[in-house]
Formats: structure tokens, C-alpha cells, sequence
């Protein structure tokens, strides 16, 4: 059996050489790596895949929020509320820009943001929300949306775990999750469905000004060269990983297809056990595109369970293991534990199998096998 990797990105590498390498090489050969033909070319295609107006390429997805929040005017003080189980770049960038992040419970099912916590949580001070697309899976945006325009809020989707996800609403109609709010965000790191060689983002939106307003700061707030309209940073993404994306793209749907064939065998083979809740699959909307595949070992030890995978070359992680209120950068006397019941549990409970495209049957049999060899 073919050693098992949390993320096999050379295996998937060594199907698409000929393809990356020859893209990489166009950059080389014309020496723009900056700004250059393949970031305006992968751009259009990203719009053209997510039906979206606009695609800002950036440095890398904590930018792209970042980014974002600035764009949209933000000011110091503006509450933003953003889920508590996350990673911290959510809450790093609204720290940064001097808001006050607000941290909300998520919802013990889907382990996206609690819409009733967000309906608790708003003041006359809120301005934001900040939905994170967990592990793949697409937040209620339906309600979200309808909770932003009742208050008159921003929705800010960060959407660097879910490139490719569809939103079904209830009138039947299906959007990409990412291009529902006002602007969104995502990640291109190696790992995630959609990555390129080295760091990437990008931001998304429908809306025409804030689009020029966000094409602006990436480039340290110009539109003309040396005429500074705008307060911008310094965030681009190079053309080199622009070609690696440009090649993978048209790749994006089977990548996804294939990581939610590999969550159906997981959870078939997990099936009504007592100790295990596998996630959900959504076969209607294709709602889960499965960045991570995350177990709730319940009434049994996890992290035993982590050892014995580890000790078996099985490798595993837990997403995440410290509650964001909790870690002291943002600890405030805002938040009582009380606050957070199911991010309290999903702390103790959750465990991520490995997820990629290139699992084989011999490789999640061996993986589910240990698994319920633990928990027998």
C-alpha cells in the first residue's frame, strides 16, 4: 500500500506535470511575474467558473479578508461577529484593522456559525458578519443574507475552505458559496482544493465600486502608477502561482467530486456506529466539498484515538483544538463559557481523516479499518 498522506500533492502533481509545467514555463518565457498575462487569464476563468462580476487575485486568503473589511469602509470600534470555531485569520484580520471582533457559538450539526447566535449577538454597533465555510461545507446563506438586510449589515464570506461548494435556496435556485455576499474571500495554500505552489487569495464580489475600491488597495491604493487614491498594502499574486491555478481550474469540479467519493466510502464504513457522527453528504447541492473530513468521536477517548492512528502511519489532526475565545490573543471579558456549548464539545470530540484526491480503496480501508478497530 502507498504510504498515506494527510494531503498527497505530489501524486496530484504527477498527473497534471506536462500541463503545470508548460504554464509555469509561458511565465518564464515572457518574464512577467508580476501582474503579468496568467493572473488576468486565471482571473477571468475564476469568474467565469464561479459566475461572479469580479475576482481581486491577491498575496494569500488572510489578506483577501483583510482586503476585504478595508474595501467595505469599515471603522474602528465596527462590531463584527464571526464564528468562534474557525481558524484565527478570521478573527486576526478584524483584530488588526482595530474592530471589535465578536465571537459567536456555531451549530453543533454543520459546525458553521449558529444562526441564532448571530441573531443574539447584534447591537447598533454590528456592521459585519463574517460566515467561514467550514471544512468544505457551505454556511445557511439564505439566512444569513436575510438576517444581513434586516439589520443593514455586510456579509463577508470567507470562503478559503469551500471553492467549488454550491448554496441551494429555497426557491431552488443554486449559487457558488463565496459570491452570495456583498465580498468574499479565499485561500489558494497548497492544501486546499484549489491551491497553487506557494501562497495566493483572492477576493470576490458582484458589486462594481467596491471592486474598484479593492483593485486599489492590493496594489498599494493606485489605479494610475505613483498616484495614491487610497490607503493600500502591497498583496499580489504572482504570476507563477496564477499558472499553476490556471492549470488545475478546469480540474476544480472532479478535484471536488473525488474528495466527496472518498467522504461516502469514510461514512459507509462508519455507519450507525455509537462513538462516531460522520459528517453529512448532501448529494442534492453539493453543498460539502469535504477541505476536511471531520469525525465526532463521542463517548470514547479522541485523543487515544489520534495516537493510535499516528502510531499505525495514519496521519490525522484535530480542526481545531482551541476555541478562539479562548486562545489569549483574544480572550475578553465579553465571553462567558456559557456562551459556547457546542464549540466547548466540538473541541473535545472532532478528528480530521486524511482528504485529498488521490485516496485509493486500499487507503480508506486501511484508514476506516483502524478507526473502528479503536472504537470496537
Amino acid at each position: 500500500m502507498k504510504k498515506i498522506q494527510m494531503v498527497d500533492l505530489k501524486s496530484q502533481y504527477e498527473k497534471i506535470k506536462t500541463t503545470v509545467d508548460a504554464s509555469i514555463q509561458e511565465v518564464l518565457d515572457t518574464t512577467t511575474y508580476i501582474n503579468g498575462p496568467k493572473v488576468h487569464e486565471f482571473q477571468k476563468n475564476l469568474e467565469d467558473y464561479l459566475d461572479v462580476k469580479h475576482v481581486i487575485p491577491c498575496a494569500n486568503g488572510t489578506d483577501a479578508l483583510q482586503i476585504a473589511m478595508m474595501g467595505l469602509g469599515l471603522q474602528p470600534g465596527d462590531e463584527v461577529i464571526t464564528a468562534d470555531f474557525t481558524f484565527a485569520a478570521t478573527v486576526e484580520v478584524i483584530a488588526l484593522l482595530q474592530l471589535t471582533p465578536v465571537l459567536v457559538d456555531v451549530d453543533v450539526v454543520n459546525m458553521n456559525i449558529s444562526i441564532d447566535a448571530i441573531k443574539k449577538a447584534i447591537t447598533p454597533k454590528t456592521k459585519a458578519i463574517v460566515p467561514v465555510h467550514l471544512f468544505g461545507r457551505a454556511a445557511n446563506m439564505e439566512a444569513i443574507m436575510r438576517i444581513a438586510k434586516e439589520h443593514n449589515l455586510y456579509v463577508i464570506e470567507d470562503n478559503a475552505q469551500a471553492i467549488g461548494a454550491n448554496c441551494k435556496f429555497s426557491d431552488g435556485t443554486k449559487k457558488k458559496a463565496g459570491t452570495i455576499g456583498h465580498v468574499s474571500s479565499t485561500s489558494f495554500f497548497p492544501s486546499k482544493n484549489l491551491g497553487c505552489y506557494g501562497d495566493g487569495g483572492a477576493i470576490f464580489t458582484n458589486d462594481d465600486a467596491l471592486a474598484h475600491t479593492i483593485r486599489g488597495i492590493v496594489n498599494h491604493g493606485m489605479y494610475v502608477r505613483y498616484h495614491h487614491d487610497v490607503v493600500g498594502v502591497n498583496s499580489r499574486l504572482d504570476s507563477i502561482q496564477a499558472a499553476v491555478l490556471n492549470a488545475k481550474l478546469p480540474l476544480l469540479d472532479s478535484y471536488n467530486e473525488a474528495r466527496q467519493n472518498v467522504a461516502r466510502k469514510y461514512s459507509a464504513a462508519f455507519e450507525g456506529h455509537k462513538n462516531i457522527i460522520a459528517p453529512t453528504i448532501c448529494d442534492i447541492c453539493d453543498c460539502h466539498v469535504f477541505h476536511q473530513y471531520t469525525l465526532r468521536i463521542i463517548d470514547a477517548d479522541r485523543n487515544a484515538l489520534m495516537e493510535h492512528l499516528l502510531a499505525k502511519g495514519i496521519p490525522c489532526a484535530i480542526y481545531y483544538p482551541i476555541p478562539l475565545h479562548s486562545q489569549k490573543a483574544y480572550v475578553d471579558s465579553r465571553y462567558k463559557e456559557e456562551d459556547f456549548p457546542v464549540t466547548n464539545q466540538l473541541v473535545k470530540e472532532v478528528i480530521s481523516l486524511p482528504m485529498h484526491t488521490e485516496l485509493d480503496d486500499e487507503q480508506i480501508k486501511f484508514i476506516t479499518d483502524s478507526v473502528l478497530e479503536f472504537l470496537k
